[in-house]
């Protein structure tokens, strides 16, 4: 039941196709085993080859007994298998960032290494519905807008592909009971320490006894719902972008180039609120690659410029980015 609910996700949205090359994120436990256990069992029917990188971030005693277990299952089964092992806190004191943000980036840069060992190009995890819900449930609490209710995309950047995103934690823990692949479980994903664990270990359960059983269904659902009217709002973000963006020289040289995005205040002014909001931060994502430390009341306060046309003043909504309005145009500069 689960190998034919991750292929018709594989099929709904396009995520593997024939002659792809798949890294799949590995870590033992029971969600990354039954993805890695579906693909090497469908790999033949679908004319792809997949690859194994494994991080053992060194915070605990287990971690050892589960990398040998990944690289004897990977051996048995004929699968390449990429092993880094680092010390996640020591790399989070260098970086200055909690354990879990540097635990992140030190799984996705391993990903991307191996990709370009092996001229791959996917990167699978193994999201499920259970993640997307708690990850929905985290941006609501943080304040997310509208594009956090989407939760974890099925594919992004047609690089980063999540197979069991329709499959649920108790699925894929029978999945794993039935095919007698002896998953690791992660002891420390009972402490309430992260936020994650929280929201899985205590909201969840709470919601589930007292208000709805079938809340990660219903989740699920409206997250569903707000990607694709987030799809659609982006598509009108993108045509109000070309549209209302200037494109002639304006004779001012040093602020000319690719460091520069110059539209229309007129027809700026124009646009329904929702997607002047969508396009500053289209723009702001366009200009630095993302619009991290954005906040809304950044956004706010550009749209105030705008509409009252104050043209001796500027904005810096980050370190990285200056906005201000002069003689009918507004300027988005990255700094």
């Amino acid at each position: 039941m689960l190998e034919k609910k991750v292929i018709s996700t594989i099929k709904n949205y396009g995520l593997i196709e024939k002659n792809d090359r798949v890294v799949i994120g590995v870590s033992g436990g029971p969600d990354s085993m039954a993805l890695l256990n579906v693909l090497i069992n469908i790999k033949e029917k679908f004319e792809f080859e997949i690859f194994v990188a494994h991080i053992n971030h060194g915070l605990r005693a287990e971690a050892d007994s589960e990398t040998e277990f990944v690289k004897e299952f990977c051996d048995k089964n004929n699968i390449k298998c990429y092993i880094k092992k680092e010390k996640v806190d020591d790399l989070a004191k260098e970086s200055k960032i909690g354990t879990e943000e540097a635990g992140r980036k030190l799984r996705y840069d391993f990903f991307d290494e191996v990709l370009k060992k092996e001229n791959a190009n996917k990167i699978a995890t193994a999201h499920n519905e259970n993640d997307n819900a708690e990850t929905v449930l985290m941006n609501i609490i943080r304040g997310s807008g509208v594009s956090g209710l989407k939760g974890i995309e099925p594919i992004r950047d047609n690089k980063f592909i999540r197979p069991l995103i329709e499959c649920n934690r108790e699925e894929i823990e029978e999945y794993c009971k039935n095919e007698n692949l002896n998953p690791k479980f992660d002891k420390t994903n009972n402490e309430n320490i992260y936020t994650r664990n929280k929201v899985r270990n205590k909201l969840i359960p709470f919601i589930k006894e007292e208000f709805n059983p079938n809340i990660i269904s219903s989740i699920n659902r409206l997250s569903k719902v707000a990607s694709d009217e987030n799809d659609f709002l982006n598509k009108l973000t993108i045509n109000a972008y070309e549209r209302i963006k200037i494109k002639e020289a304006l004779g001012i040289e040093k602020i000319e180039g690719n460091n520069t995005i110059i539209f229309s205040l007129k027809e700026f002014n124009k646009l329904d609120l929702v997607i002047k909001n969508r396009l500053v931060l289209y723009t702001i994502n366009k200009l630095l690659g993302n619009a991290k430390d954005i906040e809304m009341i950044n956004i706010s306060d550009i749209i105030k410029l705008c509409t009252n046309n104050i043209g001796n003043k500027y904005l810096l909504p980050n370190k990285n980015v200056k906005v201000f309005v002069n003689k009918g145009k507004i300027f988005f500069i990255k700094i």
